[in-house]
Protein backbone atom coordinates (compact mmCIF):
# COMPACT_ATOMS: atom_id res chain seq x y z
CA UNK A 1 0.00 0.00 0.00
CA UNK A 2 1.26 3.66 -0.92
CA UNK A 3 1.30 5.84 1.84
CA UNK A 4 2.80 9.47 2.48
CA UNK A 5 6.32 7.62 3.21
CA UNK A 6 8.22 7.91 -0.04
CA UNK A 7 8.97 4.59 -1.29
CA UNK A 8 13.13 3.60 -2.05
CA UNK A 9 14.07 2.60 -5.84
CA UNK A 10 15.44 -0.41 -4.47
CA UNK A 11 14.61 -4.05 -5.46
CA UNK A 12 12.53 -6.59 -3.48
CA UNK A 13 11.01 -9.39 -4.44
CA UNK A 14 8.11 -9.84 -2.03
CA UNK A 15 6.68 -6.40 -2.54
CA UNK A 16 7.92 -4.72 -5.99
CA UNK A 17 6.42 -1.36 -6.29
CA UNK A 18 5.13 -1.99 -10.18
CA UNK A 19 3.62 -4.99 -11.78
CA UNK A 20 3.73 -4.71 -15.36
CA UNK A 21 1.84 -7.71 -17.09
CA UNK A 22 1.59 -8.32 -20.88
CA UNK A 23 -0.86 -10.24 -22.42
CA UNK A 24 -0.05 -12.33 -25.52
CA UNK A 25 -1.49 -14.90 -27.42
CA UNK A 26 0.40 -15.50 -31.23
CA UNK A 27 2.63 -12.86 -30.75
CA UNK A 28 6.01 -13.38 -32.48
CA UNK A 29 5.97 -11.02 -34.99
CA UNK A 30 6.41 -7.42 -31.85
CA UNK A 31 6.90 -9.53 -28.86
CA UNK A 32 11.00 -9.85 -28.22
CA UNK A 33 10.95 -6.01 -28.67
CA UNK A 34 7.91 -5.45 -26.10
CA UNK A 35 9.76 -7.77 -23.33
CA UNK A 36 13.02 -6.01 -24.09
CA UNK A 37 11.51 -2.52 -23.56
CA UNK A 38 10.07 -3.96 -19.96
CA UNK A 39 13.33 -5.62 -19.02
CA UNK A 40 15.58 -2.57 -19.87
CA UNK A 41 13.39 0.15 -17.34
CA UNK A 42 16.30 2.16 -15.55
CA UNK A 43 13.39 1.63 -12.65
CA UNK A 44 14.44 -1.47 -11.59
CA UNK A 45 11.59 -2.15 -8.46
CA UNK A 46 9.31 -4.28 -10.76
CA UNK A 47 8.05 -7.40 -11.24
CA UNK A 48 7.11 -9.26 -14.93
CA UNK A 49 4.41 -11.35 -15.53
CA UNK A 50 3.60 -12.55 -19.38
CA UNK A 51 0.07 -14.24 -19.77
CA UNK A 52 -0.23 -16.43 -23.08
CA UNK A 53 -3.40 -17.55 -24.09
CA UNK A 54 -2.24 -20.93 -26.01
CA UNK A 55 0.24 -19.93 -28.73
CA UNK A 56 1.63 -21.94 -31.37
CA UNK A 57 3.72 -19.88 -33.02
CA UNK A 58 6.94 -18.67 -32.10
CA UNK A 59 5.91 -16.67 -28.92
CA UNK A 60 6.55 -19.57 -26.08
CA UNK A 61 10.22 -19.63 -27.57
CA UNK A 62 10.80 -15.75 -27.36
CA UNK A 63 9.24 -16.05 -23.54
CA UNK A 64 11.68 -18.88 -22.36
CA UNK A 65 13.96 -17.07 -23.59
CA UNK A 66 13.92 -14.31 -21.02
CA UNK A 67 12.83 -17.12 -18.28
CA UNK A 68 15.06 -16.13 -15.76
CA UNK A 69 13.98 -12.41 -15.81
CA UNK A 70 10.32 -12.85 -15.95
CA UNK A 71 9.05 -13.27 -12.77
CA UNK A 72 5.75 -15.09 -13.72
CA UNK A 73 4.62 -16.81 -16.91
CA UNK A 74 1.90 -19.10 -17.67
CA UNK A 75 0.33 -20.40 -21.12
CA UNK A 76 -3.13 -22.23 -21.36
CA UNK A 77 -6.23 -21.20 -24.17
CA UNK A 78 -8.52 -18.64 -22.30
CA UNK A 79 -11.31 -16.96 -24.17
CA UNK A 80 -10.21 -13.54 -24.35
CA UNK A 81 -7.73 -10.58 -23.66
CA UNK A 82 -10.08 -9.37 -20.65
CA UNK A 83 -10.18 -12.76 -18.98
CA UNK A 84 -6.25 -12.58 -19.86
CA UNK A 85 -6.04 -9.52 -17.99
CA UNK A 86 -7.82 -10.67 -14.90
CA UNK A 87 -5.53 -12.94 -14.84
CA UNK A 88 -2.36 -11.45 -15.01
CA UNK A 89 -4.02 -9.43 -11.79
CA UNK A 90 -4.77 -12.03 -9.83
CA UNK A 91 -0.44 -12.90 -9.81
CA UNK A 92 0.63 -9.14 -9.12
CA UNK A 93 1.95 -8.24 -6.13
CA UNK A 94 3.11 -4.87 -6.95
CA UNK A 95 1.72 -1.51 -5.25
CA UNK A 96 1.21 -0.28 -8.92
CA UNK A 97 -0.05 -2.34 -11.84
CA UNK A 98 0.22 -1.78 -15.45
CA UNK A 99 -0.61 -3.69 -18.53
CA UNK A 100 2.21 -3.57 -21.92
CA UNK A 101 0.38 -4.90 -24.71
CA UNK A 102 2.64 -7.48 -26.78
CA UNK A 103 3.45 -5.25 -29.76
CA UNK A 104 3.40 -1.96 -27.94
CA UNK A 105 6.92 -0.50 -25.74
CA UNK A 106 7.41 0.72 -22.65
CA UNK A 107 10.08 3.87 -22.64
CA UNK A 108 12.85 3.35 -20.73
CA UNK A 109 12.12 5.58 -17.87
CA UNK A 110 8.67 5.45 -17.87
CA UNK A 111 8.76 3.76 -14.25
CA UNK A 112 11.07 6.30 -13.36
CA UNK A 113 8.53 8.61 -14.54
CA UNK A 114 5.77 7.28 -12.94
CA UNK A 115 7.48 6.71 -9.78
CA UNK A 116 8.02 10.17 -9.56
CA UNK A 117 4.37 10.90 -9.47
CA UNK A 118 3.97 8.39 -7.10
CA UNK A 119 6.22 9.93 -4.10
CA UNK A 120 4.38 13.33 -5.27
CA UNK A 121 0.96 12.10 -5.04
CA UNK A 122 0.53 9.61 -2.19
CA UNK A 123 -3.55 9.55 -2.14
CA UNK A 124 -3.92 9.14 -6.01
CA UNK A 125 -5.66 6.14 -7.32
CA UNK A 126 -4.32 6.13 -10.97
CA UNK A 127 -2.01 7.76 -13.35
CA UNK A 128 -2.50 8.35 -16.94
CA UNK A 129 0.85 8.67 -18.57
CA UNK A 130 1.47 10.37 -22.18
CA UNK A 131 2.06 7.85 -25.02
CA UNK A 132 3.03 8.37 -28.53
CA UNK A 133 1.25 6.81 -31.25
CA UNK A 134 1.93 7.28 -35.25
CA UNK A 135 -0.06 10.50 -35.87
CA UNK A 136 1.22 12.14 -32.52
CA UNK A 137 1.37 11.79 -28.72
CA UNK A 138 -1.71 11.29 -26.05
CA UNK A 139 -1.79 13.10 -23.13
CA UNK A 140 -3.60 14.53 -20.27
CA UNK A 141 -7.01 13.26 -18.32
CA UNK A 142 -10.31 14.73 -18.73
CA UNK A 143 -12.71 13.31 -16.32
CA UNK A 144 -15.70 15.27 -17.37
CA UNK A 145 -15.02 13.80 -20.65
CA UNK A 146 -16.03 10.11 -19.60
CA UNK A 147 -20.24 10.24 -19.85
CA UNK A 148 -19.59 11.76 -23.97
CA UNK A 149 -16.34 10.73 -25.34
CA UNK A 150 -13.37 8.67 -25.68
CA UNK A 151 -10.86 11.47 -25.43
CA UNK A 152 -10.83 11.44 -21.48
CA UNK A 153 -7.39 9.52 -21.37
CA UNK A 154 -4.65 8.63 -22.86
CA UNK A 155 -4.45 4.42 -22.72
CA UNK A 156 -5.65 1.74 -21.42
CA UNK A 157 -2.75 0.24 -21.54
CA UNK A 158 1.12 0.97 -21.22
CA UNK A 159 0.68 4.36 -20.13
CA UNK A 160 -2.20 3.69 -17.72
CA UNK A 161 -0.85 2.55 -13.79
CA UNK A 162 -3.35 1.52 -11.07
CA UNK A 163 -2.98 1.44 -7.46
CA UNK A 164 -3.13 -2.11 -6.75
CA UNK A 165 -5.97 -1.94 -3.57
CA UNK A 166 -7.71 0.64 -5.73
CA UNK A 167 -7.60 -1.60 -8.50
CA UNK A 168 -9.01 -4.41 -6.05
CA UNK A 169 -12.38 -2.01 -4.62
CA UNK A 170 -13.07 -1.62 -8.92
CA UNK A 171 -13.00 -5.10 -9.84
CA UNK A 172 -12.02 -7.04 -12.27
CA UNK A 173 -12.53 -6.63 -15.81
CA UNK A 174 -15.88 -7.29 -17.10
CA UNK A 175 -15.65 -10.06 -19.16
CA UNK A 176 -19.05 -10.11 -20.51
CA UNK A 177 -18.14 -7.18 -23.22
CA UNK A 178 -15.47 -8.85 -25.80
CA UNK A 179 -14.11 -5.60 -27.10
CA UNK A 180 -14.57 -2.48 -24.58
CA UNK A 181 -14.11 -3.90 -21.34
CA UNK A 182 -11.55 -1.10 -20.74
CA UNK A 183 -14.13 1.60 -20.85
CA UNK A 184 -16.10 -0.39 -18.63
CA UNK A 185 -13.63 -0.26 -16.30
CA UNK A 186 -12.63 3.07 -16.23
CA UNK A 187 -16.23 4.35 -15.82
CA UNK A 188 -16.31 2.15 -12.87
CA UNK A 189 -13.49 3.49 -11.60
CA UNK A 190 -13.88 7.13 -12.65
CA UNK A 191 -17.58 7.68 -12.07
CA UNK A 192 -19.10 5.03 -10.08
CA UNK A 193 -16.12 4.57 -7.19
CA UNK A 194 -15.36 8.36 -7.54
CA UNK A 195 -11.30 7.60 -7.82
CA UNK A 196 -8.71 10.17 -7.95
CA UNK A 197 -5.97 10.28 -10.95
CA UNK A 198 -3.34 12.22 -12.84
CA UNK A 199 -1.73 12.24 -15.48
CA UNK A 200 1.72 13.22 -16.45
CA UNK A 201 3.29 16.31 -18.37
CA UNK A 202 2.92 15.73 -22.27
CA UNK A 203 6.41 15.58 -22.57
CA UNK A 204 6.52 12.84 -20.18
CA UNK A 205 5.93 9.89 -22.82
CA UNK A 206 6.18 6.44 -20.84
CA UNK A 207 4.92 4.12 -24.04
CA UNK A 208 4.96 3.48 -27.75
CA UNK A 209 1.95 2.46 -29.14
CA UNK A 210 1.73 0.20 -32.44
CA UNK A 211 -0.68 0.55 -35.31
CA UNK A 212 -3.29 -2.26 -35.33
CA UNK A 213 -4.15 -2.90 -32.02
CA UNK A 214 -7.17 -5.18 -30.79
CA UNK A 215 -9.42 -3.18 -31.25
CA UNK A 216 -8.93 -2.14 -34.92
CA UNK A 217 -9.15 -5.65 -35.96
CA UNK A 218 -12.84 -5.58 -34.84
CA UNK A 219 -16.03 -4.78 -37.25
CA UNK A 220 -17.35 -1.08 -36.12
CA UNK A 221 -20.95 -2.07 -35.98
CA UNK A 222 -19.55 -4.50 -32.79
CA UNK A 223 -17.63 -2.17 -31.44
CA UNK A 224 -20.60 0.13 -31.88
CA UNK A 225 -23.07 -1.39 -29.99
CA UNK A 226 -21.03 -2.60 -27.17
CA UNK A 227 -20.00 0.92 -26.34
CA UNK A 228 -23.96 1.64 -26.09
CA UNK A 229 -24.39 -1.35 -24.10
CA UNK A 230 -21.85 -0.42 -21.36
CA UNK A 231 -23.11 3.16 -21.43
CA UNK A 232 -26.75 1.45 -20.84
CA UNK A 233 -25.62 -0.90 -18.18
CA UNK A 234 -23.43 1.64 -15.97
CA UNK A 235 -26.99 3.71 -16.08
CA UNK A 236 -25.90 6.76 -18.23
CA UNK A 237 -28.60 9.05 -19.03
CA UNK A 238 -30.93 7.66 -21.70
CA UNK A 239 -31.11 10.54 -23.52
CA UNK A 240 -27.27 11.14 -23.69
CA UNK A 241 -26.87 7.75 -25.03
CA UNK A 242 -28.86 8.51 -27.45
CA UNK A 243 -27.77 11.89 -29.26
CA UNK A 244 -24.13 10.12 -28.62
CA UNK A 245 -25.35 6.73 -30.74
CA UNK A 246 -26.83 9.32 -33.55
CA UNK A 247 -23.87 11.65 -33.33
CA UNK A 248 -21.51 8.28 -33.86
CA UNK A 249 -23.04 6.98 -36.51
CA UNK A 250 -23.63 10.13 -38.75
CA UNK A 251 -20.02 10.36 -38.08
CA UNK A 252 -18.56 7.33 -38.88
CA UNK A 253 -21.38 7.53 -42.17
CA UNK A 254 -19.67 10.32 -43.23
CA UNK A 255 -16.38 8.68 -42.91
CA UNK A 256 -16.94 6.23 -45.31
CA UNK A 257 -18.40 8.21 -47.72
CA UNK A 258 -15.55 11.31 -47.93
Amino acid sequence: MINKKKIKNTRFNNNPVFSIITVVKNGEKYLEKTIKSVLSQKFKNFEYIIIDGGSTDRTLKIIKKYDKKIKKWVTEKDKGIYYAFNKGMNFARGQFICMVNSDDILKKNALKIIFKYINKNPDIDFIFGSVKKHWGILHGYRPKKIKYSWGFYSSHSTGFFIKKTSAEIVGKYNTKYKYHADYDYFYRMIVKKKMKGIATKKNEVVGIFRRGGFSSRIHYRKLFMEEIKIRYNNQQNIFLIFMIAIYKFFKHFNKIIS
